[in-house]
């Protein structure tokens, strides 16, 4: 007998579980990502082991399928109007929130005697958000308005900050520890995120004007799924990043497609499943063998990342006079953390392999953290902004 039905029951029970999220999420001020990676932790290999080897195994998969799927929708809220009335003060708080959480990561950590090119290192991959997480949250809290808005767009910008913010520490580094080869890393950076940015924009030309027509003014779910699948093939085939391609691809679409009554909300149907089974995947292969080697770096991490994207936003607020309520929260929305800080502390930790085991075991230790109790705080500030 194959194991055809071992992967049914799995997917199956896990769908259900979507259910029971929801309703504990009502209940309790826990988010349904944090509860979903909770009882991925329950179940996964470090818990009861329920899960089979070809359901983890396909975790790679359905990661790729969910994240192209909410750049797709981020980008699709950027449209001209939005960006012409918030996005100087979100490229301002974005780069505030990036910046200060480098800069007070680095200084905590070397003031506690962790080797300068280790600490920075560190503050750059200190910088990476999580849309998944975030924008579920969003959804989940039915949150709309200006500081929302803001949030989604901010989140969507964030990461491409990060990565070139990497680079230039990945190069920095290579100076201070006399390393040959730093600037590929800057060469790579550059294909990674303008290289999906012209793939973004070259699918989001083309599909703004064939798509709609089949039913006039309406794209079709099958419109939306195949120009999402292509445009995330095609990055992770050419080896850019799909997330920042799937993003420029929703916000050309937006504001180019000016037939189109209505926008790519046919793919909103059949996200849930893949973001269900994404999170509790996610938490399934959690380490907690990382978790029991968090030290005194990583707690100091933690501490300085947080008080870095409040102090960084505040100020990023500030200069661009943006409300106060998002000077005020914007900061603790932001501090989900998962996939892109993870593949920032591979990179990272191949140029310094003699410290593999400390940024590895700080990355992800953190990320934990951060996975399971930043939804919690997106909540808050969403909640928060709301009844103010």
């Amino acid at each position: 007998m194959d194991n055809t039905y071992e992967v049914l029951i799995s997917i199956g029970g896990i769908m259900l579980l979507g259910l029971m999220t929801d309703y504990l999420g009502q209940r309790t001020f826990l988010p349904r990502v944090t509860l979903l990676l909770i009882f991925g932790m329950l179940i996964g290999p470090n818990g009861f082991n329920f899960l089979p080897e070809i359901i983890l195994s396909n975790f790679e998969l359905i990661t790729n399928v969910a994240l192209v799927m909410i750049g797709f929708l981020v980008g699709g809220k950027l449209s001209k109007g939005l960006l012409k009335d918030i996005g100087k003060q979100v490229m301002w708080i974005s780069l505030g929130a990036v910046l200060g959480t480098v800069i007070i990561v680095v200084v905590a950590l070397v003031l506690i005697g962790v080797p300068l090119e280790i600490a920075i290192l560190l503050g750059c991959i200190a910088t990476a958000t999580d849309p998944a997480a975030t924008m579920d949250v969003v959804d989940e809290s039915k949150s709309r308005g200006r500081f929302t808005n803001f949030l989604l767009s901010i989140v969507a910008v964030d990461d491409a900050w990060g990565l070139i913010l990497f680079s230039i520490g990945v190069a920095t580094v290579g100076l201070i520890t006399g390393l040959n080869g730093m600037f590929p890393p800057i060469l790579l950076a550059i294909q990674e995120i303008f290289g999906a940015m012209l793939l973004g924009l070259l699918i989001g030309i083309l599909a703004s004007h064939l798509t709609g027509r089949v039913q006039p003014g309406r794209p079709i779910l099958f419109e939306a799924l195949g120009i999402v699948f292509l445009c995330g093939g095609l990055a992770i085939w050419l080896e850019v990043s799909y997330l920042i391609a799937a993003i420029v691809m929703g916000m050309t679409i937006v504001n180019l497609a000016k037939h189109h009554d209505c926008s790519f909300h046919e793919i909103e149907n059949i996200e849930p499943p893949f973001l269900i089974l994404f999170f509790v995947l996610a938490g399934a292969l959690l380490e907690f063998s990382s978790i029991k080697e968090i030290g005194v770096i990583a707690l100091v991490y933690i501490v300085a990342r947080i008080l870095g994207k409040i102090i960084g936003s505040k100020v990023g607020g500030k200069i661009c006079r943006a409300d106060s309520s998002v000077q005020n929260w914007m900061g603790i929305a932001l501090m989900p953390q998962a996939g892109v800080a993870m593949g920032m502390a591979l990179v990272a930790s191949n140029q310094l392999p003699e410290y593999r085991q400390l940024l590895l075991s700080v990355a992800i230790s953190t990320t934990i953290f951060f996975e399971l109790v930043g939804p919690v705080f997106t909540n808050m500030a969403l909640k928060k902004v709301t009844n103010d």
